[in-house]
């Protein structure tokens, strides 16, 4: 009989077959020994398997070990062929092979056994009886009766990996759907659960006292498990007839923690896996063990709304199965009522947040779970839908994602394509997770970098021609598609619901359509479903448009403070630029100017109002930059030309000038808005904007008098910017504070300079009060001298004879804000030149003057306060507020700033910073009293921002509350944090105002 030929087992070609290392694959070849020199056979299932370095390597260690494996081989090529497969999979499994070569037999099963079979075979690995009612284990050990702890646990560990083997090898061979292979490691580890307690039984008196089910959770519980993977329980216990429910829960509570040493202990076998306990009521803080109607007591008082996410997967695997159906029947119940619970919008808002929150650092872009576009983005989207729709659907109620996705595409809750998209980018995510985990029989989610491993990976997944390549491709375009879905899932089928297009799937219900909108934060579905209609019906190009850009833009409004508002402004701008061309293919083609419009309009009355009366600003919302704060230079500039160009007509001049100022209004609060500018910057805008209008305003008012007079304007103007205008802290709601100065040009008469001034002063205010879309800019001179019972316009020389005779402490605390901010620059200088030493005296102020300025601030503090406002919440005058910051910082200037130049400033913040550096000021108590003075301005413009209307008090509507909150960046169940986060700011800072300014 002639010999077999030998191989052609050069390292050239094995590394052209496969090999990564040739020589040492050729080496190992040899060393195999002659009868497996010519066997072509064997080679070319190495060369198929994932990696054949490894399974080579391992082969080599388990024929060194039992040579007798060759001639096995050689009598079945089944086999060799999934042995084989495995070890080029899983080093884990192979050192298994190697360490029990008897196990080897267990490739050779045909079939996988039922749960029935499994538990009887865990069972009796641990010398327990599969009959009994309660197994206990009892394993002989060196013909000893030996105790439940290391030979019983190493026993079910070969066992479970025998198991475990025969699974892979199925796996592997392609005999098994990713369904199949989930819910047999599924029934694996339920059958391992089962012995583990028969350990813990053999363990713990009185066991038998006590019924204890032990219910699966996650994906254990929904038969869909990893082969490496945390098992997640929750065990329930009952006394049995006669037994006291103290001592039965004790009892229980043994039970359950052998039960979880005996799977996770590490022994000389390893470990099985963790038992994962969790997600019981309280976590971690709860106890272990709970009766049945404790765990219903929590799930109806207490569970929030993930509680009953992860109950959806819940089903008994062990110990007391009946105690277990009764438990799940029960929580059923209250499952399908949690999206009728009154905190479910914030708390799937919140459940949304920890999904993305949970992946580490540096890992996001290679997380196959937690990642965008990963499993668990489909998971919690199947979820939701599930206790949204489920409700009133039975036949969603499934525990495992894909037969779930299934039963939400037949009822019309998903679209078909959109179903079988993530059916196919899940499945094949689960794949690669399943090879990850074999490798090493270890818990990850990380798709690695090392290109040998990447190539594992796309070999095992049949990808032979570029395994890197290809691999890295369809990962990557999986995870795109699941992320572009995942943001859609929810609100395509809505359009589908009211559009009237012809379909050939099943339809969301108007009443499905109603429950999904309020379940994602919709206070008024039906008449968001109205919008949606109306956005996308018919036929056009337009509404083909807003047909793609809807199911992305109704998540982002769910995401806003106020989704209802969001979609009606989205309408209503729509509405007023639907045939403007650029207007849909701006935000279909710019992602980030749709979703910037959706949180605008989501969050602010006060954007949607200027956008409505100028849309086509939207197209500044394209990037950053747009958003800057334009130069006052520019502004100016541009305020000029248009004054020029009507000026003949002063009233067109001024609306041409207040568009301006509309246009940067909405600029000014869309940077703000996206946390672009903080709020010291916010001030310093709005303020020079207000110069600008103003100066504007004024020469067109100079230009009409002039005109109307047939004569030169007979005296030069300025304007004295007061308050917060001259401390360049304008809010969105504030007036502007201003004097009127003027100083007769030679030779003009002072009354006929001063009618001309006063008929300009009135002008100005009249022009910029009129009534107009866009916002009124009042002129408020309530400051100047003898306040409105004094002339509107005083000359400079009036002035002067005015502070030299009859000036009052309270005049010279206000003209700490004086800045010249429009008009005759020399005329401003000549007047801060002159109130100069009033407000910033040599010698300070007398202690006379002190004891009145604080009178005078007590008396504010009982008087002036609104009725019926609460003075822990009223940003202006309440404790701790803007006024009790901003007169700390004043009484400091009017003592000091004659000898300390660095605290002469308009500005609070300024001033604050000055006495500190200057060592008046305990920085620290800076420190506390601007964080106080800077959250109360934060507050009052998001109170104008948000309501549209300007106010000074948090308000005590909670909506109003959570609105606000969410424009300060607070998350939606953040709004108790945020009350009491001001309280705290101004509580601390009162106490400083008490010390500082009261007592010092």
């Amino acid at each position: 009989m002639n010999a077999a030929p030998r191989i052609q087992t050069t390292a050239g070609r094995l590394a052209a077959l496969g090999f990564a290392d040739g020589a040492r694959a050729e080496r190992l070849l040899d060393e195999l020994g002659p009868e497996a020199v010519g066997d072509l056979a064997l080679l070319d299932d190495l060369v198929r398997a994932a990696d054949p370095d490894l399974a080579l390597t391992t082969l080599s260690r388990l024929v060194e070990r039992d040579p007798s494996v060759l001639g096995a081989f050689r009598a079945d090529p089944d086999l060799r062929r999934r042995l084989l497969g495995v070890f080029g999979l899983s080093a884990a499994l192979g050192e298994h092979v190697v360490r029990h070569p008897e196990c080897l037999p267990s490739i050779q099963w045909t079939r996988w056994p039922t749960l029935g079979d499994l538990r009887e075979e865990m069972l009796l690995a641990v010398g327990a009886d599969p009959d009994a009612s309660e197994p206990v284990a009892e394993l002989m050990a060196g013909g000893v009766v030996a105790g439940p702890g290391t030979p019983a646990m190493d026993a079910l560990r070969v066992a479970y990996r025998n198991r475990l083997l025969h699974l892979a090898s199925r796996d592997v061979a392609g005999e098994c759907t990713l369904a199949e292979v989930a819910a047999a490691l599924a029934d694996l580890a339920s059958a391992a659960l089962e012995a583990a307690l028969a350990i813990a039984r053999a363990e713990v008196p009185y066991a038998g006292d006590v019924r204890l089910a032990v219910i699966g959770m996650g994906k254990c519980g929904a038969r869909e498990l990893n082969y490496i993977s945390d098992v997640d329980v929750v065990f329930v216990a009952e006394p049995k007839e006669g037994v006291d429910e103290t001592k039965a829960l004790q009892i229980a509570t043994r039970l359950a923690q052998g039960m979880m040493r005996a799977c996770s202990a590490s022994t000389p076998e390893g470990a099985l896996w963790e038992v994962d306990a969790n997600l019981r009521p309280e976590g971690k803080m709860g106890p272990l063990v709970r009766s049945m109607e404790s765990h219903l007591t929590y799930y109806r008082r207490w569970a929030k709304t993930w509680e009953f996410q992860a109950l959806l997967k819940a089903r008994p695997v062990a110990g007391d199965l009946e105690l277990g159906q009764q438990y799940v029947a029960a929580v059923n119940e209250l499952v399908w009522q949690a999206a009728a619970r009154p905190k479910f919008v914030e708390d799937v808002q919140a459940m949304r947040r920890r999904v993305e929150a949970h992946v580490p650092a540096g890992e996001a872009d290679r997380q196959i779970k937690l990642g965008p576009g990963g499993l668990r983005d489909i998971e919690f989207a199947v979820q939701l839908l599930q206790l949204v729709h489920g409700r009133s659907d039975p036949l969603l109620r499934r525990r495992a994602t894909l037969s779930a996705l299934a039963a939400l595409s037949r009822g019309g809750y998903v679209g078909r394509d959109d179903a079988k998209a993530l059916a196919e980018a899940y499945t094949f995510l689960r794949q690669v997770e399943h090879m990850l985990q074999l490798h090493r029989l270890r818990r990850t989610h990380v798709v690695p970098s090392d290109t040998a491993d990447l190539r594992r990976l796309g070999r095992g997944l049949g990808m032979t021609t570029d395994p890197v390549g290809e691999f890295t491709t369809t990962w990557k375009r999986h995870a795109l598609e699941v992320r572009r879905l995942h943001e859609k899932l929810f609100y395509r089928p809505l359009l589908q619901a009211v559009a009237r297009l012809p379909e050939t799937e099943a339809r969301l219900s108007a009443a499905a359509a109603t429950a999904r909108l309020q379940a994602l934060g919709y206070a008024d579905p039906e008449g968001a479903l109205r919008h949606i209609a109306a956005l996308t019906s018919g036929v056009s190009r337009r509404a083909a448009i807003q047909r793609t850009l809807l199911p992305v833009m109704l998540g982002w409004f769910a995401d806003a403070p106020d989704p209802d508002a969001g979609l009606l402004g989205f309408r209503q701008v729509s509405d007023k630029l639907g045939a403007t061309p650029w207007y849909l293919r701006l935000l279909r083609d710019e992602t980030a100017v749709a979703e910037r419009l959706a949180h605008l309009l989501g969050t602010s009355k006060y954007v949607t109002a200027l956008l409505l009366h100028a849309p086509e600003a939207v197209a500044m919302l394209g990037s950053p930059a747009e958003l800057a704060v334009r130069p006052a230079a520019t502004l100016a500039a541009e305020a000029a030309a248009a004054v020029s160009r009507h000026a003949e007509d002063a009233e067109t001049a001024v609306a041409a000038v207040r568009a301006l100022r509309r246009r940067e209004l909405l600029r000014t609060a869309c940077a703000d808005l996206s946390g672009l500018i903080d709020i010291e910057e916010v001030g310093q805008a709005l303020s020079s904007l207000n110069d600008v209008t103003i100066q504007a305003a004024l020469d067109t008012a100079i230009n009409k008098v002039t005109l109307e007079r047939r004569a030169p304007f007979p005296t030069r103007m300025a304007v004295i910017a007061m308050g917060r205008l001259g401390g360049l802290e304008s809010s969105y709601a504030s007036d502007a504070d201003v004097m009127f100065v003027h100083a007769p040009l030679p030779g003009v008469a002072d009354r006929d300079a001063t009618d001309a001034a006063h008929a300009v002063a009135e002008e100005t205010r009249r022009l910029l009060a009129l009534p107009a879309p866009d916002p009124p800019l009042q002129i408020d001179a309530g400051l100047r001298p003898e306040g409105r019972q004094g002339p509107l316009v005083r000359t400079i020389a009036s002035y002067r004879a005015y502070y030299d005779r009859w000036a009052s402490h309270w005049e010279a605390q206000a003209l700490l804000r004086a800045r010249f901010c429009a008009g005759d620059p020399e005329l401003g200088r000549e007047f801060i030149a002159l109130v100069d030493p009033l407000r910033y005296p040599a010698e300070g102020i007398s202690a006379d003057a002190v004891r009145e300025i604080r009178k005078l601030k007590a008396r504010m503090e009982a008087e002036r306060l609104p009725r019926g406002a609460d003075p822990a919440l009223h940003t202006k005058l309440g404790r701790g507020g803007l006024s009790d910051v901003e007169w700390v910082a004043q009484l400091i200037q009017l003592r000091h700033a004659g000898a300390t130049p660095a605290l002469r400033t308009t500005r609070t913040l300024d001033a604050l910073r000055a006495a500190a550096a200057e060592g008046l000021l305990d920085p620290a108590d800076e420190e506390v009293l601007a964080q106080a003075w800077l959250f109360a301005s934060r507050i009052r413009d998001a109170l104008m921002l948000v309501r549209g209307r300007a106010s000074d008090s948090i308000p005590t509507s909670v909506k109003e509350r959570v609105l606000l909150a969410r424009a300060l960046g607070y998350p939606p169940e953040g709004t108790e944090d945020f009350v009491e986060d001001y309280r705290r700011a101004t509580r601390r800072a009162r106490a400083v105002v008490e010390r500082v300014f009261y007592e010092d």
